[in-house]
């Protein structure tokens, strides 16, 4: 993880000292909050909790998946954050292993879907909801190129897409692991890293960020994104000429989960937090933007999202993705870094 630790001053970190101002004002506990959720978000998250808990002051520290994950293991041994809210379940299921989370059980916890939370009792962490793969692509740039709509993961290695395609970075970005590692679930060990080489023909860039693939698709930068279906719909919305497509092998998916740092000397408003996360009104909220919540029964159709995700979703073995993680993101590294962006 070593190679994430030049960056992390200047962007995670930087970034958390200039988002803490989206915590309210008033005088109370500060709760320094890492989170991987989209920045947009933020303040969302913030007031929604402040409304309840006016006492507590959220400061975040903000950025993409692995950058976080790679700064909460830099810090194991000195931990700066005090909960962290919004990181795939696969990070912490990793951070679970190093014995870096607090298990607790959170108040309403009896009211999750059952595969919404860490298996030990009491739990290490519980989810929140649950980001997709899908594709996303500019309709008016695949009209420019002649390129036909892909129906399927496979469909993306076919020549005529060669310098059309961008996607994330796994060892950046949750959205680019869990591409990679549902790929090797999906097509096994071999097949899934011959689809990745054969995938890797075509791609023009990977990204550091899991939503910026699509972004890129909807200003027409590129006419193919491999993203997630949350970035799709919102920039759908915006009046973005998007199809989004969800791949018919399946797609893989990750939990965005909340977890008690241990060692928090902030630990009555922690779990105050992490109670808050698995309310009624926290799922509401998260079902704002997600189609998929933790507790599903509240869930309504998101707009703009393909109505077949639940079923589309891989059986994803969350335990294994974080046993081989490391193994996993060398050997893509060792593959594929050539075409990754500069990281800012």
């Amino acid at each position: 993880m070593s190679r994430f630790s030049s960056g992390l001053k200047s962007t995670a970190f930087g970034l958390g000292l200039a988002l803490g101002m989206l915590g309210t004002a008033n005088a109370g506990t500060d709760l320094t909050v890492y989170t991987a959720v989209e920045a947009e978000d933020l303040k969302k998250y913030a007031a929604r909790f402040n409304e309840d808990h006016p006492d507590i002051n959220i400061n975040w520290v903000r950025d993409s998946t692995g950058i976080v994950t790679a700064k909460l293991l830099a810090e194991k041994e000195n931990p700066r954050a005090d909960i962290i809210w919004g990181l795939a379940a696969t990070s912490l299921l990793l951070m679970k292993g190093e014995g870096m989370l607090l298990p607790y059980a959170p108040a309403g916890l009896d009211k999750l879907d059952s595969k919404f939370s860490d298996k030990s009792s009491p739990p290490s962490w519980t989810g929140m909801d649950a980001w997709v793969a899908a594709v996303c692509v500019n309709t008016v740039e695949a009209g420019k190129h002649n390129l036909p709509t892909p129906a399927s993961w496979k469909d993306l290695t076919d020549p005529v897409y060669k310098g059309h395609l961008a996607m994330p970075n796994p060892n950046s970005s949750g959205t680019g692991f869990l591409d990679v590692s549902s790929w090797l679930q999906i097509f096994g060990e071999d097949g899934g890293w011959a689809f990745m080489d054969q995938l890797h023909e075509n791609i023009d860039h990977y990204t550091h960020s899991g939503s910026k693939p699509c972004k890129q698709a909807a200003r027409g930068e590129v006419a193919i994104g491999i993203s997630f279906a949350f970035r799709g719909a919102k920039s759908k919305a915006k009046g973005a000429p998007l199809e989004i497509i969800i791949p018919t092998e399946g797609i893989g998916w990750d939990m965005e989960a909340t977890a008690i740092v241990k060692g928090t000397k902030k630990l009555d408003a922690a779990k105050t937090l992490a109670d808050w996360s698995v309310t009624e009104k926290a799922n509401q909220m998260y079902n704002e933007g997600y189609a998929v919540i933790g507790i599903q029964r509240l869930a309504k159709p998101v707009k703009y999202f393909p109505d077949n995700i639940p079923e589309m979703m891989i059986d994803n073995d969350f335990e294994w993705a974080a046993q081989n993680r490391k193994r996993i993101l060398a050997k893509w590294q060792s593959r594929y870094d050539s075409k990754s962006e500069p990281k800012s």
